[in-house]
């Protein structure tokens, strides 16, 4: 199936809670445009499970990225319900444009890839990203930091420079270092999504056999992989207990994302303690 030729989203109605949403970050910021090749991605880690099925399987059948308020799932925090924290979020940044809708209305997350990665804006969240399309840069709201950090600086496509120039001058973890992007409106897998991009260690596999079912192109980038070796120098990066996880769960001396992933779907495993693993790959990784 060819996504380019799926017809591009009309703009949000100026009655929305999309374009209420748009028009109230637009009056809070200021800035120049953002060069127009950018683009958003969501990453996010492909093995997963959502509800019982692979997450692959899931967004295949149904076409379309969901929210956390709609999946009760996420790679960070999970606080999206009614006073959770990501709703207090939502509102105050939104101007309170969701506070009465529906959670299949609500923005979905990610980040502007105004590094060009091949890992995508933000690996922090998984090994994966759908690349979205110019069309959807159009239809999205920016933060620095983090919309967790109660950020004081916001964008839209037309002003998000300073929001750029903030993440590039920031000296701190590079995984924490990426312009939050939220997208309003459904984001489409067969008319939002220009690829699906892969970590090369799940070729081969389900997840590939999944990915190919999905109606937009596969790509793979670099590939990430992290010696044992190199793991335990980092004892200090999210603490040593999550070293030694790594240690135990690692394959003939090395981490990849299909070793984690094996290890989160077992069940043996805390989930948030394989997440800070995630984490030492993500930022100690090399290509393959």
């Amino acid at each position: 199936m060819d996504v380019h030729a799926a017809p591009a989203p009309a703009a949000p109605a100026t009655g929305s809670p999309q374009g209420q949403a748009l028009r109230h970050v637009a009056a809070l910021s200021a800035g120049s445009p953002l060069d127009p090749a950018l683009r958003v991605t969501l990453n996010f880690h492909p093995d997963r499970e959502l509800h019982g099925r692979p997450i692959l399987v899931a967004l295949a059948e149904d076409g379309v990225y969901h929210s956390q308020f709609v999946t009760g799932t996420s790679n960070g925090g999970l606080t999206a319900h009614p006073d959770g924290d990501r709703w207090r979020w939502e509102s105050r940044i939104f101007g309170g444009a969701y506070d009465e809708a529906a959670a299949q209305e609500r923005p979905v997350y990610g980040a502007l890839d105004f590094r060009r990665s091949p890992l995508g804006a933000a690996p922090r969240f998984g090994s994966a990203y759908f690349r979205l399309t110019a069309q959807a840069l159009r239809r999205a709201t920016f933060c620095y930091p983090d919309s967790f950090y109660e950020p004081e600086a916001f964008g839209v496509a037309a002003t998000a420079t300073t929001l750029v120039e903030l993440a590039a001058a920031d000296e701190q973890d590079a995984l924490n270092v990426y312009v939050e992007a939220q997208v309003h409106g459904q984001v489409l897998l067969e008319r939002d999504v220009d690829a699906l991009v892969l970590d090369p260690c799940y070729r081969g596999t389900a997840v590939e056999d999944d990915a190919r079912r999905l109606p937009c192109p596969l790509a793979w980038h670099p590939g990430l992989r992290l010696a044992v070796d190199e793991l335990r120098r980092h004892g200090d990066y999210r603490g040593q207990e999550f070293v030694d996880l790594g240690a135990e769960i690692a394959e003939h001396g090395f981490l990849d994302p299909r070793i984690i992933g094996d290890a989160a779907r077992g069940g043996r495993y805390d989930q948030q303690a394989l997440k800070k693993v995630w984490h030492c790959l993500a930022r100690f990784g090399s290509p393959v």
